[in-house]
């Protein structure tokens, strides 16, 4: 398991574990092993929870490539795609409904292939992403949460268009689009 590096040299942390046999026949779990909530978070992992941590909040300031960069230079291997699969894994629904949420476009690929984040900005956390950012889309995901009384947004044309189209009652919170352009 990885962990932060010590000045100049990489940690890996090697754990024994206990393993248990259940003897009823009826168990679906015939081997239990122990969990280690507090140093790994979760089963199977090669991160501890400060360095998944780490990554995760290098992911949400910087996003992939400049992340990766900043990871290169902290002695952290980590990929651009890693970085984007642990800010996913932790932006996990909270189970509340959200009632202020933020709409915008961010690229997947810088100039060639873009899609739309959907933040809770109340418990400041990403809700979903979407392949892209065709107001049909967001119009479809704006009308499933019965709960959204505010929507902060982009100026482009087609989120405005599907925040009045899905939440007509709504507040909604952004600028209008510039003159002669339609996002």
């Amino acid at each position: 398991m990885a962990d932060l590096r010590a000045p100049g040299r990489a940690v890996s942390i090697k754990l024994s574990t206990r393993r248990f046999r259940c003897v009823l026949a009826t168990c679906s779990r015939r081997i239990l092993t122990e969990r280690l909530a507090a140093t790994a978070g979760r089963p199977f992992a090669r991160r501890t929870t400060r360095l998944e941590g780490i990554v995760h909040h290098l992911g949400l300031a910087l996003g992939s490539r400049p992340g990766r960069s900043l990871a290169r230079r902290l002695l952290l291997h980590v990929s651009k795609d890693k970085l984007l699969r642990v800010v996913r894994r932790h932006s996990a629904p909270s189970g509340t409904a959200p009632r202020v949420v933020g709409i915008d476009d961010w690229a997947f690929k810088c100039g060639h292939r873009y899609g739309t984040i959907i933040c809770d900005l109340e418990q400041r956390r990403i809700i979903d992403l979407l392949p892209d950012r065709e107001a049909a889309a967001v119009t479809a995901w704006l009308a499933a949460p019965p709960s959204i009384g505010v929507i902060a947004r982009d100026r482009g044309a087609g989120y405005i268009q599907a925040a009045a189209d899905s939440r007509p009652n709504a507040i909604q919170v952004g600028r209008l689009p510039r003159a002669g352009r339609s996002h």
